[in-house]
C-alpha cells in the first residue's frame, strides 16, 4: 500500500540539480553585498576608516581638500599619521562614539602628561602637537584659549591601535566607565575594577583552561566511538559523581574559607565568600534536578544507544567529520570579519561632509543609501545561516552515503569530499532556500527583541509581556524549522529532490515515528548535554583548583565564568556534529525499516547493531500481541530492547 501511494525512496540512484532559481537569487544577493562593499570603498570610507580623520574632516597622513564653511579643513597632514582624542574616555553610549575633539598628531604620548608644560615639552622634543591646530607649541602655557583647545588632564599614556592609526589609552580602566554603563547591575564601580584586574592577573590560567576544554572535547569525540553502549551508564555515573563532587568541593571551600575568614577581613575575601555560598546553593539545586530527570529517562535508552553505536562507527569510517566544526567556524569567522569591516566602512561612508551643532564635520549618507545597512544586516543572517546549512548538508550527504552503501569497502575514498562535491554541483539552491526560511523567522524575532529592549523601563507591562510571548513563539518556530530543515537536507541527499518535496517526505516519515523521534531527541540530546556538562565541570574544577591559589588578591568569579562559557561553546560545536549524525542515521533507519523488511530482494541496509534492535522489537511485539494499539507497539520495542 505504501508503494502505490507514495513515491519510492531511491537512495543515491540519480543526482539532479535542485532549486536552481533560489541559487540564482542567492548569487544576486551576494553580488548586492559586494556592491555595498565596493561603493563604500569608492566613496573614500576605507581611507577614512584605516587612516582616521579629525573633527574637521581631514584624513590623517595625506593632503586634504578644503570644505566650505569649516575652519581648519583642507590641511596638509602628510606627517601627522595618528588620530588623537582630546578626551578619549568621554564615550557617548547612545550613539556609540567618542564625544571628543579628534586631531591628527605625529606621535601618541607614550607617557602620562599632567600639565600644559608637559604637553609643551612633549611637542618640542617629539614634534607632536597635542593641542588644536590654531595654537603653536610656544603658546601652550601662555595663551588663555589653551584650556579649551588642549587635551583634558591628565593625558593618559596611549599607544596606536595596530592598522587603525588611532591613539588609544593603554590603561583599560578608562573604558571601565563604558563597561559599567553596559553592565548596569554593577552599582559599585570598585567591584568592576576588581573584576577586571582579576581577569588580567589570571589570563595565563584562562588561556590554559580554554585549551584544556578543546582537548577534552576532542577526547570525548574519540571515546564516544568505542564505548557508546557503556557510555550512557559511564556518563550517568560520572555526572552523578561530578555534580556531587562539585557541590561537595564548593561547600568544603566555603566552610574552609568561612573558618579562615576571621583572619582576613578584606573586601575581596568577603566577596569570594559570598560568591562561594551562591555557587554552592546553585550546584545543590542543579544536582537534585539532574537526578530526577535521570530517573524519568532511564527506560527510553535502547534505540538511542544503538544509534550512538552506529554513529561511532560512522566516525571511524569518516574521520574527517571531526574537523567539520573547524572549517565551518573558520569560514564563519572570515565572513564575519568581512561583514564587520564593511559595516565600519558604512559608518564612515558618505560623499558629503556635514557640519554638526558644534561646528565639526560628520559624514552622512544621503537619500536612499541610508537603507544599505539594512540590506547588509539581512546579508549577515542569511549568509551565516547558509554556511551553517552547508555544514548540515555536507554531514547529511556523507552519512547517507555511508548508510546506503552495502559494502563498506566500496565507500568513496573520502565520503566528506564526495559530499561537498555533490553539494556544490547539485544542491546549493536547496541550502539557500532552507537558510532563507530560517532568516525569515529570525529577522522579525530580532526586530521584536530590539523593540523589547527599547521598552525597558517604560512601565507598559502588558505590551512587554505580549512581545515576550511573540519572541518565544518565533524562537520555538525557528527551532522546529531548523530540525525540519536538517531532515529535509537528508532527504535531498538521499533522493535529489528539491527542498519542498524533501521537507514533505521527511515530515511524513518523522510523524510516522513520532514517539521514537521524541525519545531519540530527548535521550540523545540529554546524553550529549551530559557530555557538555562533563567537559564544563572538568574545566571548571581544574579552574577552581588553579584559581584557588590566588584567591586572596583577585576575584576569580569572572575568570571562572569566562572559562566555563568557552568550554561550553567548544563542547557544543563538537557534539552538535555528533547530534547531526545521529539525526541523519535515524531518518535513514526509519526509511530503511519502512521500505525493507529483510526478505530477499528487500534486504536491510542497516548496521547489525540496529538489526539486533529491530529483531528485539519484533520479538517483544509478538509477545505483547496487537493489544496495545499503535502507541503501545511503538513504545514496546524500546522497553523490550532495553532488557536484552
Amino acid at each position: 500500500s505504501h508503494k502505490s501511494s507514495k513515491r519510492e525512496w531511491k537512495p543515491l540512484e540519480d543526482h539532479s540539480c535542485t532549486d536552481v532559481p533560489w541559487l540564482l537569487l542567492f548569487v544576486l544577493f551576494c553580488i548586492g553585498m559586494g556592491f555595498i562593499c565596493g561603493f563604500s570603498i569608492a566613496t573614500g570610507a576605507a581611507a577614512r576608516l584605516l587612516s582616521g580623520y579629525d573633527s574637521y574632516g581631514n584624513i590623517c597622513g595625506q593632503k586634504n581638500v578644503k570644505v566650505e564653511g569649516i575652519v581648519n579643513s583642507g590641511l596638509d597632514l602628510t606627517h601627522k599619521k595618528y588620530v588623537f582624542f582630546l578626551d578619549p574616555c568621554n564615550i557617548d553610549l547612545v550613539h556609540q562614539k567618542i564625544k571628543s575633539v579628534a586631531l591628527c598628531v605625529s606621535a601618541c604620548p607614550r607617557k602620562e602628561l599632567k600639565t600644559l608644560a608637559d604637553i609643551q615639552n612633549f611637542a618640542e622634543i617629539n614634534g607632536s602637537t597635542l593641542c588644536s591646530y590654531e595654537l603653536q607649541p610656544s603658546e601652550y602655557t601662555t595663551d588663555p584659549r589653551a584650556a579649551k583647545l588642549c587635551p583634558k588632564f591628565p593625558v593618559p599614556e596611549s599607544a596606536p591601535i595596530p592598522f587603525f592609526h588611532r591613539c588609544a589609552p593603554v590603561n583599560i580602566s578608562c573604558y571601565a566607565k563604558f563597561a559599567e554603563a553596559l553592565i548596569t547591575f554593577v552599582s559599585d564601580s570598585s567591584v568592576l575594577h576588581r573584576l577586571i584586574s582579576g581577569v588580567m592577573t589570571s589570563k595565563e590560567i584562562i588561556m590554559g583552561l580554554c585549551l584544556l576544554s578543546l582537548v577534552l572535547s576532542m577526547i570525548l569525540m574519540v571515546i564516544i566511538r568505542y564505548i557508546s553502549r557503556v557510555l550512557v551508564w559511564i556518563l550517568t555515573i560520572l555526572v552523578i559523581l561530578g555534580s556531587l563532587g562539585g557541590t561537595g568541593v564548593l561547600w568544603w571551600l566555603y566552610a574552609k574559607q568561612r573558618i579562615s575568614a576571621g583572619a582576613l577581613e578584606t573586601q575581596v575575601a568577603k566577596d569570594n565568600l559570598q560568591a562561594l555560598l551562591i555557587y554552592a546553593i546553585a550546584a545543590t539545586v542543579f544536582t537534585v534536578i539532574l537526578f530526577l530527570i535521570m530517573l524519568i529517562m532511564r527506560k527510553r535508552v535502547a534505540l538511542t544507544i544503538a544509534l550512538f553505536h552506529v554513529a561511532g562507527k560512522v566516525f571511524i569510517h569518516l574521520p574527517l567529520l571531526v574537523f567539520q566544526p573547524f572549517w565551518t567556524f573558520f569560514v564563519l569567522i572570515l565572513f564575519w570579519t568581512y561583514w564587520i569591516t564593511v559595516l565600519l566602512f558604512l559608518g564612515t561612508t558618505g560623499k558629503h561632509p556635514v557640519p554638526n551643532e558644534e561646528g565639526f564635520v560628520e559624514f552622512r549618507m544621503a537619500g536612499p543609501l541610508k537603507y544599505m545597512w539594512w540590506y547588509h544586516v539581512v546579508g549577515l543572517i542569511w549568509i551565516s545561516e547558509f554556511i551553517l546549512a552547508c555544514q548540515q548538508m555536507t554531514v547529511a550527504g556523507a552519512v547517507v552515503t555511508y548508510y546506503f552503501t552495502r559494502e563498506k569497502r566500496n565507500l568513496p575514498f573520502t565520503p566528506i569530499l564526495a559530499s561537498v562535491n555533490r553539494l556544490v554541483c547539485y544542491h546549493l539552491g536547496t541550502v539557500a532556500k532552507g537558510s532563507f526560511i530560517i532568516t525569515l523567522v529570525k529577522i522579525p524575532r530580532m526586530i521584536l527583541m530590539y523593540i523589547h529592549t527599547q521598552l525597558k523601563g517604560k512601565e507598559n507591562a502588558c505590551a512587554r509581556c505580549m512581545l515576550k510571548a511573540c519572541i518565544c513563539c518565533l524562537w520555538c518556530l525557528e527551532k522546529c524549522l531548523t530540525y525540519l530543515n536538517q531532515n529535509a537536507y537528508t532527504a535531498t541527499a538521499i533522493n535529489s529532490t528539491n527542498f519542498c518535496t524533501s521537507a514533505k517526505d521527511a515530515f511524513v516519515i518523522l510523524v510516522e515515528n513520532a514517539l521514537r523521534v521524541a525519545a531519540i531527541n530527548t535521550v540523545g540530546d540529554f546524553m550529549l548535554f551530559l557530555g557538555k556538562v562533563l567537559i564544563v565541570c572538568s574545566t571548571g574544577l581544574a579552574g577552581i583548583m588553579l584559581l584557588n591559589y590566588q584567591r586572596d588578591y583577585t576575584i576569580w568569579v569572572l575568570p571562572l565564568i569566562i572559562v566555563c562559557l568557552f568550554a561550553f561553546l567548544v563542547a557544543h560545536c563538537f557534539l552538535s556534529i555528533y547530534e547531526m549524525v545521529v539525526d541523519v542515521l535515524f531518518l535513514c533507519f526509519a526509511i530503511d525499516t519502512k521500505y525493507n523488511d529483510g526478505s530477499p530482494g528487500r534486504e536491510f541496509y542497516m548496521d547489525k547493531v540496529l538489526m539486533e534492535f529491530v529483531e528485539n522489537s519484533r520479538k517483544s511485539m509478538k509477545e505483547a500481541g496487537r493489544g496495545g494499539g499503535a502507541e503501545g507497539r511503538e513504545l514496546k520495542p524500546m522497553v523490550g530492547a532495553d532488557e536484552e
